[in-house]
């Protein structure tokens, strides 16, 4: 039996989720995930030690080294062969999910601990009301294969 994928703990979701080279007809895509993302950005952008970066994640460090070298990879071919980049699904949680109540407007949190240990709440912590909902992150368009909700999907 196959064991089943660890969730990663994404603290950082771009704004921006897709980047078509300029001036040339690209039907070809290279999709990243929101994890491979997270892995260039700990790394790359904030310069990171691997095994910083895989505590960040909650993975160990030779998983964080297969996300950031597959990563690489299709950023690689993306930028040398003038395909556009998707970002887009993953098996990721939010550093913390944020819900809504919609029947007082209360929001709250939950950290990346119990999101992926837990059930995701069913009653507004305040008044106790069923009517509560998830909230996505600012600005990112999920993509179209969701898994576990609004988390995103493998390819």
């Amino acid at each position: 039996m196959v064991r089943p994928t660890k969730w990663r703990c994404v603290s950082f979701v771009p704004q921006f989720n897709c980047f078509i080279p300029q001036g040339v007809p690209s039907p070809e895509q290279a999709c990243l995930s929101v994890e491979e993302i997270e892995a260039i950005r700990l790394k790359d952008v904030e310069g990171l030690e691997q095994e910083e970066c895989a505590q960040m994640m909650k993975v160990s460090r030779p998983t964080f080294q297969r996300v950031l070298l597959n990563a690489r990879k299709k950023l690689a071919d993306a930028l040398l062969n003038g395909k556009t980049i998707k970002v887009e699904g993953g098996n990721f949680v939010l550093a913390t999910q944020q819900f809504r109540c919609n029947n007082d407007g209360h929001e709250w949190q939950i950290p990346f601990e119990r999101v992926v240990s837990d059930p995701p709440p069913q009653f507004c912590p305040v008044c106790h009301s069923p009517d509560i909902q998830p909230l996505p992150p600012f600005g990112f368009g999920w993509g179209a294969r969701g898994r576990r909700h609004s988390r995103g999907g493998r390819k």
